[in-house]
């Protein structure tokens, strides 16, 4: 069990009081048997000289828009690797690494890049956006992405991420919450996912303290802007000292625009109700670039504040399994929230696979506990005041004496402090999980991590900044990209086979050609169809 004894009791106060609720899930441990595990990783492919690889979608690799495990992100170079939903740790992260080891063997000479911000791209470097085919649904993908390149510029939507799909399973709800089926109970449950966002929102900033792997960037990614930030210059890259996570900052991807819509996360109905106002809602700005050219060719799919729900910034998402052509939000109203998507992962470096079982077991706690923790109603100020917290820790959290804002108000404390009085109760989520495994595997993680807060140079950002402090971003970045390659190709499947991903490969490109077949609607009228 993770030391306690230095813990006072002002510490933890700083936290909300959690007992009753952690000595119920003692008492009903196996509430928490069968929790759902997926993961998304991003990566660009680079040259071996570290530069953006140039070359389409491997054909090899088959559809990028009807694959079930490989497809793009943003641009033709980003990839994206997505797996099934798993029960158990050990399988999940042995199917991710198979995906890995079998897109190695077929990237020829290209590498996958480490690091969640992207490699040397100069200013007059092609970024061609993903291309999914000649059917509407594929030409609307690539226009989404055009009205995102024309709105935050492309380099912007070249940076990485892991994405972690979590669901507690029916046994927690029934047995917390009182509902006797999904259907029956998808209020109390979509409730439940609703607290455990808010609590995310107030605390989440653990997860970039902890795994922010962007400390530092490389200074062709500004392509000659300047910056407010004071960034400190070394081995052609642009730093902060103290910094976590860069990709998480408003260098990243942001809609400050956003801000205003009053999108917040106490009900299911409000939250849809404002997202769906956003997609109407029209913004000066985007007006602006204009809906199509001089040619008549589209820039953006519309211009409003979002074209569409998934442009929505968000370090967490509600979400649901959409049927075909259904909106997400409308899956949501439908059946109520199934899992939540956590966004606010880097990719970690010091992983050939982009995140390991650390953090998978560090998520699994931290989720339990926000989904266990009482966390009142959060109004969009709230909100605004929770993400002041965030962007310290972003830019400055490895900072001595740093504070966490308690609130809205003028009360802080230590994030050490904070940081402890949540490994306090983390600790006792652990230990419920590791007796149903029969191991110590959650304990020993919350007992190195809990470590983090007394000497922050064992965060991934410390550690990462010292290596490229040494070698560069392009020197690490590359050195690690062949290791890892190296080492990928070397190694044998686990669970899958290589027979699996050529015959989904050809199952992915046969199901684009019947989309392309089945369409009967021009691409305006397609469009007009879907705006509704």
């Amino acid at each position: 069990m993770l030391n306690n004894k230095n813990l006072t009791q002002r510490e933890v106060n700083v936290i909300p009081d959690v007992s009753q609720a952690l000595s119920w899930l003692e008492a009903h441990p196996d509430a928490l048997n069968g929790i759902g595990r997926g993961i998304e990783r991003e990566t660009l492919r680079v040259e071996p000289d570290g530069k953006l690889a140039q070359t389409p979608h491997p054909a090899a690799l088959g559809s990028a828009l009807t694959h079930s495990w490989v497809t793009t992100d943003f641009a033709e170079t980003l990839l994206e690797f997505i797996t099934p939903v798993e029960r158990e740790i050990a399988p999940l992260l042995d199917t991710l690494r198979d995906i890995h080891r079998e897109v190695a063997r077929e990237l020829s000479d290209e590498r996958m890049w480490p690091f969640s911000m992207p490699c040397f791209i100069g200013e007059n470097t092609p970024i061609e956006l993903a291309q999914y085919g000649t059917s509407n649904i594929g030409r609307m993908k690539t226009l989404y992405r055009e009205g995102l390149k024309n709105r935050y510029g492309a380099l912007m939507q070249t940076i990485s991420g892991v994405h972690y799909n979590f669901s507690l399973p029916l046994s927690f709800w029934q047995q917390r919450a009182g509902v006797s089926d999904e259907e029956g109970g998808k209020d109390k449950i979509s409730d439940g996912y609703l607290r455990l966002i808010r609590n995310y929102y107030r605390f989440g900033w653990v997860i970039p303290f902890l795994f922010g792997a962007s400390p530092a960037i490389c200074r062709s990614f500004l392509q000659g802007k300047t910056s407010s930030l004071p960034f400190e210059t070394h081995h052609g890259m642009l730093y902060l000292p103290y910094a976590t996570s860069l990709r998480m900052s408003d260098l990243g991807y942001t809609n400050k625009s956003q801000n205003t819509l009053g999108i917040t996360f106490n009900t299911l109905d409000a939250y849809v109700t404002a997202l769906k106002r956003a997609i109407k809602t029209p913004s000066e700005e985007f007006a602006r670039i204009g809906l199509k050219d001089a040619h008549g060719d589209y820039l953006q799919l519309n211009t409003n504040v979002l074209q569409i729900e998934n442009e929505l910034y968000a370090p967490i998402r509600p979400k649901r399994v959409t049927r075909d052509g259904e909106a997400p939000s409308d899956a949501l109203l439908r059946g109520g929230i199934e899992y939540i998507e956590v966004r606010s992962l880097d990719i970690n470096p010091f992983s050939p696979v982009g995140v390991d079982e650390q953090q998978v077991r560090f998520l699994d706690l931290f989720l339990i506990w926000c989904a266990l923790a009482d966390a009142p109603e959060m109004s969009s100020d709230e909100l605004i005041c929770a993400r002041q917290n965030w962007n310290r820790v972003i830019l400055e959290g490895r900072k001595p004496g740093q504070t966490i804002g308690i609130g809205c108000g003028d009360a802080r404390e230590p994030l050490a402090d904070v940081g402890k009085a949540l490994f306090h109760d983390l600790a006792r989520v652990a230990d419920v999980l590791d007796r149903n495994q029969g191991e110590h595997h959650y304990q020993t993680v919350c007992e190195r991590l809990a470590a983090c807060f007394d000497d922050p140079e064992l965060t991934f950002s410390a550690r990462i900044l010292q290596a490229m402090k040494a070698d560069g971003i392009s020197g690490t970045g590359l050195m690690l990209a062949e290791e890892y390659r190296q080492m990928l190709l070397a190694e044998p499947m686990r669970v899958m086979s290589t027979g699996q991903f050529r015959d989904e490969a050809l199952r992915s490109q046969a199901r684009q050609k019947e989309i392309e077949a089945a369409d009967t609607l021009s691409f305006e009228a397609f469009l007009a169809q879907r705006a509704g």
